[in-house]
């Protein structure tokens, strides 16, 4: 009896991770065990004591999501809600938001080449050829002033739809998809979670102990404009996003988008951008509209 439950409570040391006020419990466990084990008529108190102090750790384990079964989905472990229709608010940058003139790519660290193709655009030229909608790619989509839809498709996958443009960004989670290769890339979503006390988040929880936010890598894209002035990027250009929900005392909710775009061709330096959106309650405003070059 006594080896038996000297190996069972080693066993529940090395695989369960306890917090600080389970370890308490613990040492108090093993404190009894101690005191007790040689006593055969206390057997059966520590059988349900045993019992007892199991099913607490496991409910703990699935609280955080642990435990032997399957991990749960993207929509399951979501740390906030991002669903719903939201705004543009153009507190930043409006000049090269809203109007952006030919020339105008101040604040873009762009190289020789770059600036000299942003020099020459012409948007006939792009009207010509069908490309009225190079510059609703994945990383100047979002900088456009309009409305998003976000929904869920499915528990492993996040779409954004535009009115502005009627584009449709999806977000993967988990495994990788398709090779891309058009406007939108191929854009890997993954929750990044912050625990209270382990530093800052502006993202709210739901009412659970995490806080967190949406990060979203995008590759494999077709070259395009970073804004309606024809500023590239090419097509080895690398989109990182973070996507964080603020909730005001007075119940209006936004949604905060840092970007930071790496393009090796024609920037000198990693571009950082922020953008802005506010939660509708409905669908108001919704205007899909076709691409426009100017």
């Amino acid at each position: 009896m006594t080896a038996s439950l000297e190996g069972g409570v080693s066993m529940l040391r090395e695989t369960v991770r306890l917090e600080h006020d389970q370890s308490i419990s613990a040492l108090f466990f093993v404190h009894l065990l101690a005191r007790f084990n040689r006593r055969k008529k206390m057997r059966r108190f520590l059988l349900v004591l045993i019992v007892i102090l199991l099913a607490s750790l496991n409910g703990h384990a699935q609280g955080r999501g642990g435990g032997g079964g399957a991990p749960p989905t993207a929509r399951a472990a979501a740390p906030f809600d991002m669903t719903g229709y939201w705004v543009s608010i153009v507190s930043e940058d409006w000049r090269w938001r809203m109007f952006p003139n030919k020339g105008d790519y101040a604040g873009v660290p762009l190289n020789a080449e770059a600036r000299k193709i942003a020099d020459s655009w012409d948007p006939a030229k792009d009207e010509a050829a069908g490309e009225q909608c190079k510059a609703y790619g994945a990383p100047g989509l979002m900088r456009i002033p309009g409305r998003f839809h976000i929904t869920w498709q499915d528990d492993q996958t996040l779409q954004i739809e535009t009115d502005a443009g009627r584009q449709t960004r999806v977000f993967h989670f988990g495994a990788a998809q398709a090779a891309g290769g058009d406007l939108q890339g191929v854009s890997k979503a993954e929750w990044e979670f912050v625990r209270p006390g382990a530093g800052f988040a502006i993202a709210g929880d739901r009412g659970g102990s995490q806080a967190g936010s949406l990060k979203v890598t995008t590759t494999n894209l077709r070259p395009g404009y970073l804004r309606r002035n024809g500023v590239p990027y090419s097509a080895n250009a690398k989109l990182t996003e973070y996507y964080d929900l603020v909730r005001e005392a007075s119940g209006v909710t936004y949604l905060v988008l840092t970007s930071t775009l790496e393009d090796p061709m024609y920037l000198t330096q990693p571009m950082i951008t922020a953008a802005h959106f506010k939660k509708q309650a409905d669908a108001s405003g919704w205007n899909p509209a076709p691409c426009a070059v100017r």
